[in-house]
């Protein structure tokens, strides 16, 4: 799939050069760069979804514990 972007000439230049300092087309760079967005936002999603669960049962393990509940000991 293709994609166009539309830059003013500042910001073009800026991310040509970040890319180049980087050794990476700017292509990549920006798909990098948002995929890393996606993936920021999904675990902020899952601490979020972690946290309100915590707050309803605030329940914790220790490592033995959690180890022994999932059979490595």
């Amino acid at each position: 799939m293709t994609i166009s972007l539309r830059l003013n000439d500042e910001d073009a230049v800026l991310i040509k050069k970040y890319a180049e300092l980087n050794k990476i087309s700017a292509s990549e760079l920006i798909r990098q760069s948002v995929m890393e967005r996606i993936e920021d936002e999904y675990d902020l999603e899952a601490f979020a979804s972690a946290m309100r669960e915590y707050k309803n049962n605030p329940v914790t393990y220790s490592l033995d514990e959690a180890e022994k509940e999932i059979g490595l000991r």
